[in-house]
């Protein structure tokens, strides 16, 4: 199975974007993952089409199990 990490922010436009995060560390809490999108936030270095990073939405975790049929 794959994970990923998505942190999913609004921007100035109202506009959902998501930051993809491959591999996380399999006990990453929520409080930690929060913590970093504040961080993403507050230091404003991702810009959108629709402008900058206004609004934490949620972080989640994604698991993929991908079957390779023969």
């Amino acid at each position: 199975m794959e994970q990923t990490l998505e942190l999913v922010f609004k921007n100035a436009e109202g506009d959902t974007k998501v930051i993809t995060v491959t591999d996380p560390r399999d006990n990453i809490t929520a409080e930690e993952a929060n913590e970093a999108m504040e961080i993403i936030l507050a230091s404003n270095v991702i810009e959108t089409s629709g402008g900058d990073l206004t609004e934490i939405v949620e972080a989640r975790l994604r698991i993929t199990q991908v079957t390779v049929l023969q």
